[in-house]
């Protein structure tokens, strides 16, 4: 008899790739994961993962025993959301996803207020790059994403996942205070010719966004600094080595030395709640976007000031 716990790890690691970060998602330390595992390899009397580099890779039958574990985890998740929706109160256990920012400036306040209001509902946050969230939520590895898109790289559903609008972040140029913008009340793109910047690295949705608007308003982006963290773009800002294009989410107070800036027309990107369709009915997922949705008017209105 095939442990459902031991195929959930083995799921985990087929989403996420490694053994750390499935046991990021499922809660659990990596040598606990790693412990399910091989209990399942002994039970099944099959090697399951082989060592690559410093990773892990999935055997051909690992593979296939994944699928099945999904399939049987979808199963678990109807039975839970029917039980559920009978009792008609949010309950049980509901993972969410949420890319850097948010898991920083909105979900505190919302896993919060979810836990006060919801006692039997068990809630947990793993952050996630906005890339990989849909793919989480449509294989099952996550019940709830928070995810975000630009005006020229839309978000995809693809069959299978809802989504609903929770708001619209804007997006500030910040420059030192010593910089020419820094007295004006509002800077067009096309006079960002010339200018040092300082971004995330390439791949991530907030470079891809700042490359492809400023070629667009004819500008070669002239990338002096990249970090991951918007704390550190900001203080690389604050020292006096480049502009910055950051949303409002998360960002915190700025430091003296840096200018926040508008930026003609305003940079907006949407944040989107997304869930499995056959989950939709369950009373925690519709608490979940719905607490979202009245969260984000005032954490809209704070990284305003």
């Amino acid at each position: 008899m095939l442990d459902l716990q031991r195929l959930r790890a083995l799921h985990a690691v087929s989403v996420h790739g490694t053994v750390g970060a499935a046991a990021a998602a499922l809660g659990y330390t990596p040598s606990a994961v790693s412990q399910q595992i091989a209990k399942l390899e002994r039970e099944t009397r099959t090697v399951l993962l082989e060592r690559r580099g410093r990773g892990v890779r999935l055997t051909e039958q690992a593979e296939q025993l994944a699928a099945t574990a999904q399939q049987l985890l979808a199963l678990v998740e109807r039975a839970e959301t029917e039980l559920e929706e009978r009792r008609g109160l949010p309950a049980g256990r509901l993972t969410v996803a949420a890319f850097a920012s948010a898991a920083r400036g909105l979900m505190p306040g919302v896993l919060a207020d979810l836990a006060r209001r919801h006692p039997l509902l068990d809630t947990r946050l793993t952050e996630v790059d906005p890339h990989l969230s849909v793919d989480l939520v449509a294989r099952g590895a996550v019940d709830v994403a928070v995810a975000h898109d630009w005006d020229i790289a839309r978000l995809p559903a693809p069959p299978g996942v809802e989504q609903a609008v929770i708001g619209d972040d804007l997006c500030d140029l910040l420059v030192p205070a010593g910089h020419p913008f820094a007295g004006r009340a509002a800077v067009r793109r096309t006079d960002l010719k010339g200018e040092r910047w300082i971004c995330q690295p390439p791949g991530r949705v907030c470079h891809d966004w700042l490359v492809r608007t400023l070629r667009a308003a004819g500008c070669e982006p002239d990338i002096v600094h990249q970090a991951d963290e918007n704390p550190t773009l900001v203080a690389l800002v604050g020292a006096g080595l480049g502009i910055a294009l950051i949303p409002r989410l998360g960002r915190g107070p700025l430091p003296a030395g840096v200018v926040r800036v508008a930026l003609d027309p305003v940079p907006v990107r949407r944040l989107y709640a997304l869930w499995r369709t056959g989950a939709a009915r369950r009373p925690a997922i519709a608490e979940t976007v719905r607490t979202l949705q009245d969260h984000w008017a005032g954490v809209s209105a704070d990284g305003a000031d």
